[in-house]
């Protein structure tokens, strides 16, 4: 289903939307999202983005908190499973905004603009080396600050003051790399506490960037099968990805023959 109404996410109203299994994405690029991501800098309004995959766009059909979220957010295809949906189903051309890809994008742009950038999650020898690198990749880079949180509920003090030392850091953008959809959810609890422009999670971003996973081939990026690869180097994704793709993919051809034999948009 296309839909052109106004979003309520600031920046984006005028963009074409389409909604996939009832998430809700806007027709962007990476150039399209900088430059919204430079408007919001500007404007120095809280905003979340939800780097969406099939994972997540399966889990919000039965997670309520998560599809609300994602929905009221501004969502981004990190995906070419649901590029293709856009393409096939909603016969509109989408581009792949994947969490790892639109962070390089964005410290590399933002050192001449001038933006912050606040990491927060992942282990700190994780943090660390992501920090190292980030520095080494990107020399002029603002890095203001990052955090490891302990592998457990923080305390209202212990919250507070993180809250607190975001805030004071002056970043814009805050990278969240607690794994969906607990990132998800936490940015989502603290939009209106935090003072940061642009908020995303981008789950595995920081172990790929710090070099402590390595990244699926770019032919395999390009192909659609990141996740095999992900899978092959960790088992614990065995369960996510054989519940979630074989959903998605159903969905997508009871959908396509809806489109396609019916002429009936999904």
């Amino acid at each position: 289903m296309i839909q052109t109404q106004s979003g309520a996410v600031h920046g984006i109203q005028a963009v074409k939307k389409i909604t996939i299994l009832g998430v809700t994405f806007p027709v962007l690029g990476y150039e399209d999202t900088l430059k919204i991501f430079q408007e919001w800098v500007l404007a120095d309004i809280p905003h979340q983005v939800c780097i969406a995959n099939v994972h997540t766009v399966v889990s919000c059909r039965a997670d309520a908190e998560l599809r609300h979220i994602t929905n009221n957010s501004m969502a981004t295809m990190d995906g070419l499973p649901l590029v293709w949906y856009a393409k096939y189903v909603n016969n509109v051309d989408a581009t792949r905004v994947c969490g790892p890809d639109l962070m390089l994008k964005c410290l590399d742009v933002g050192q001449a603009r001038g933006w912050k950038h606040y990491f927060l999650g992942g282990r700190n020898e994780v943090l660390e080396e992501l920090v190292f690198r980030t520095r080494q990749q990107f020399p002029r880079a603002e890095l203001v600050g990052h955090y490891s949180p302990p592998f457990r509920p923080l305390s209202p003090e212990e919250d507070q003051v993180l809250v607190d030392r975001i805030n004071q850091s002056g970043a814009d953008f805050l990278w969240v790399g607690l794994g969906a959809p607990k990132q998800e959810k936490w940015i989502a609890a603290h939009l209106d506490r935090i003072k940061v422009p642009v908020q995303l999670g981008v789950g595995a971003a920081f172990d790929f960037h710090s070099g402590y996973i390595r990244r699926a081939p770019i032919w395999m990026q390009r192909s659609g099968l990141e996740w095999v690869y992900r899978v092959i180097k960790d088992k614990r994704l065995v369960k996510r990805y054989l519940t979630t793709n074989p959903r998605f993919l159903m969905c997508f051809v009871v959908d396509l023959v809806w489109v396609r034999l019916f002429k009936i948009n999904r």
